[in-house]
């Protein structure tokens, strides 16, 4: 069996008049994410670590901003086509461990949802995903409430 390793990372800016959408869930916060998708900084940090584990570029390669077809896009389906993408050469998810970085909303009560929506798209174990949630001790633009930044490691497999 091969393994490899991939790091994704990935931040937006916290702007109003948008939804704030977190590994595929719905957050009811006063701001939400810009984006060219729906700006779900986990899941497009989720998506380059799967890539760049099977050595396939990134994210906006496969889905770039200026493609009309990807405005305003459940990233959902970016990740559900990612799995795709990286099966097509022959490789399968381990597992996810990803961090998300933000002041607020607080989302200890959301990661189980998450977790869970994660681990549906991408047709793998619950156990096999996790999410951990952070804050930066109110430094930097992520302390400011400015945006929110999130990092993924995967693992995956090939027979």
């Amino acid at each position: 069996m091969k393994i490899r390793v991939g790091f994704g990372f990935d931040v937006h800016k916290l702007v109003s008049g948008r939804e704030l959408w977190l590994g595929g869930v719905r957050l009811e916060h006063e701001l939400g994410l810009l984006g060219h998708s729906d700006a779900d900084v986990l899941i497009h940090a989720i998506c380059d670590a799967l890539l760049g584990a099977a050595n396939m570029r990134d994210i906006g390669f496969h889905f770039p901003d200026n493609a009309g077809e990807y405005k305003d896009i459940d990233s959902k389906i970016l990740l559900a086509r990612t799995v795709e993408i990286i099966a097509a050469k022959g490789y399968r998810v381990g597992n996810i461990d990803a961090t998300v970085c933000a002041e607020r909303p607080k989302l200890k009560t959301h990661i189980p949802q998450i977790c869970e929506t994660l681990a549906r798209v991408m047709k793998i174990d619950l156990d096999d995903v996790s999410v951990k949630a952070t804050t930066t001790e109110k430094l930097g633009f992520t302390g400011r409430e400015e945006g929110i930044s999130a990092y993924a490691t995967v693992l995956i497999e090939k027979d």
